[in-house]
């Protein structure tokens, strides 16, 4: 009697054994498992964040290299000398403008690739130049006339575009063209000075914010041409 108690006895603590040791293997498998993941998380942490990190410094030095650009552009154009000493001069003055402030000029441009950027604002020149030209005759007509028909008000109008540098394009586009002037710019709502009735309506069809907006890809303004050159950028990125 008292062997059988014994066995049986025995028996029971083998299996609370068995069964502890079967426990204690499914949590270490489990802890080891945990631990993989938590090794695997952490580690594409890191790798998003350094490649995050090349993406933001990359970033920086195109807008250092595009304001500088920019920058030295101007100065050549308006200060009318070629010589190597004032383009030396010039150019180490625009490197450090641009080194100080190029966040200024690029603080919230949304764009997929400056590259596409610079190439539409550069075919948006020509389109405005021939506006400006236009508009020069449509107000020399008017100035000219024996009456002068001119029928000045102040437009309003909400704008679409997103950024500072889109909404500052548009103003200065505005003002550019002769017959508007824009007087100010409040919660994105444009207040443009037109000398008469057709100026205003031109102003009001929108031509020219929306060319605007295709330069800066604003998603309010969708473009054939934003699809495809997001396809060819995603496609990049892929290969």
């Amino acid at each position: 009697m008292e062997v059988t108690l014994l066995l049986e006895a025995t028996e029971n603590a083998f299996r609370i054994v068995e069964r502890a040791r079967t426990h204690a293997v499914g949590l270490l498998d489990t802890a080891v498992q945990f631990t993989a993941e938590q090794t695997r998380f952490f580690e594409e942490k890191r790798w998003e964040l350094l490649f995050t990190g090349a993406q933001r410094r990359k970033t920086r030095f195109q807008n250092f290299v595009g304001a500088a650009f920019i920058l030295f552009a101007f100065w050549v154009l308006l200060s009318g000398q070629f010589d190597a000493f004032h383009l030396t001069l010039g150019g180490i003055c625009c490197l450090l403008v641009a080194y100080l402030f190029h966040d200024l000029l690029f603080a919230n441009v949304r764009v997929g690739d400056m590259r596409i950027v610079a190439a539409r604002f550069i075919a948006y020149i020509p389109w405005l130049i021939q506006q400006i030209v236009l508009s020069n005759f449509h107000v020399a007509g008017l100035v000219l006339r024996r009456r002068m028909p001119i029928d000045p008000q102040i437009v309003t109008f909400k704008t679409k575009l997103e950024t500072d540098i889109s909404s500052v394009t548009l103003a200065n586009s505005i003002t550019l063209t002769p017959g508007t002037i824009t007087m100010d710019i409040k919660d994105g709502v444009y207040y443009v000075h037109a000398l008469d009735q057709k100026v205003a309506d031109e102003l009001n069809a929108g031509e020219m914010e929306d060319r605007v907006a295709h330069i800066f890809m604003e998603a309010d303004h969708l473009y054939v041409q934003d699809v495809l050159d997001a396809a060819r950028i995603y496609g990049t990125l892929r290969v």
